[in-house]
């Protein structure tokens, strides 16, 4: 791997982990009354984009931080409707 490549890797994995930190306060608290679905609609929908883009130019660290980025804000989204009735 080359070190533009794993550059690449390190910054998707930073900014895709972003969302772990609320996905443990929902948890810990089962309620997501203060998480906007809206936005993290957005957030998939950015993130399909550059599973797509990533395809196009072969760009595995572009594809895997997003599909992980997917994985984690359907996760929210999950969370989001299993906890709708604590709020």
């Amino acid at each position: 791997m080359e070190f533009i490549e794993a550059l690449g890797l390190l910054a998707g994995i930073c900014t895709s982990s972003s969302v772990v930190p609320q996905l443990v306060t929902t948890i810990k608290k089962k309620k997501a009354s203060e998480v906007s679905t809206t936005m993290f609609i957005v957030l998939l929908t950015g993130n399909a984009l550059w599973v797509y883009y990533g395809i196009d130019k072969k760009d595995i660290p572009i594809i895997s931080t997003n599909v992980f980025t997917i994985c984690l804000n359907v996760a929210m989204l999950f969370l989001k409707h299993r906890y709708k009735n604590n709020e």
